[in-house]
């Protein structure tokens, strides 16, 4: 059976899509290594893009994300538009706490960080703006996945569910319980899931409709971990940032 053509624009996403967290910036020839395209082929599209702005070439040759790029992602509406509603909120959490503060949105199997607040001397997380992190390995995740209908949870439960360290939720029913967990509490605590020194409290931030749209999270070194006294701080976080969006409680 052969393979279909890729069109035009699967190509022209194929290169952008070279670039990510661990290879913001690629020479022509890893663009077409690992957008799986010739060289000939990578020198035209990357020539469009970097007209257009999407693409900006370095003084070293090398290529990385443009700022029209930037410009345009941030129209998205579960991007900067909420970070800038968010942002008064998560920084009263950080000034109440001190520790990482972070935004998440959920896209596919993976939560999206748009916003994160470094804490002077808090544990190191391995966290950027823009990140991506599998849903059942973080706070925010479990958040946004334990609010999923029944028949979403079922699709993810069912895998793959990558590990990172002992302690990451890679068994099915032991993931079930913590979303459950979760819905009561109306918190998920995430420990030792991503590294073995941090644990993180998130709660959920609902849209309008009262949809759950992003998470909120603390992230604390695991050690004597203070989760019943950082849990009202973050619910009181979620609960603003959902009430500046159009939220109103029954």
């Amino acid at each position: 059976m052969t393979t279909p053509a890729r069109s035009a624009a699967d190509r022209l996403l194929a290169v952008l899509a070279a670039f990510d967290h661990r290879h913001p910036a690629l020479s022509l020839t890893d663009i077409g290594r690992r957008a799986g395209l010739t060289l000939t082929t990578a020198h035209r599209l990357v020539g469009t893009l970097t007209r257009w702005g999407a693409l900006e070439r370095a003084p070293d040759g090398r290529y990385h994300v443009g700022l029209r790029l930037w410009e345009v992602a941030a129209l998205a509406p579960r991007g900067l538009a909420l970070r800038q509603v968010a942002l008064p909120y998560l920084e009263d959490l950080y000034e109440a706490t001190h520790e990482n503060v972070q935004l998440a949105v959920r896209d596919g199997r993976d939560v999206v960080y748009t916003e994160w607040i470094s804490g002077r001397s808090a544990v190191g997380v391995h966290i950027r703006v823009g990140a991506r992190w599998p849903l059942h390995a973080t706070g925010v995740g479990l958040a946004l996945l334990a609010h999923d209908s029944p028949a979403g949870q079922d699709d993810y439960c069912a895998g793959p569910l990558t590990s990172f360290t002992p302690y990451t939720l890679t068994e099915p029913q032991r993931l079930r319980r913590a979303l459950a967990e979760v819905r009561h509490r109306g918190v998920a605590v995430s420990d030792r899931q991503i590294t073995e020194d941090a644990l993180s409290v998130a709660a959920p931030v609902r849209g309008p409709d009262g949809a759950v749209t992003a998470a909120v999270s603390l992230v604390v070194p695991h050690a004597d971990a203070p989760v019943a006294a950082l849990t009202p701080a973050v619910r009181l976080a979620a609960r603003g940032i959902s009430r500046a969006l159009g939220w109103r409680p029954d």
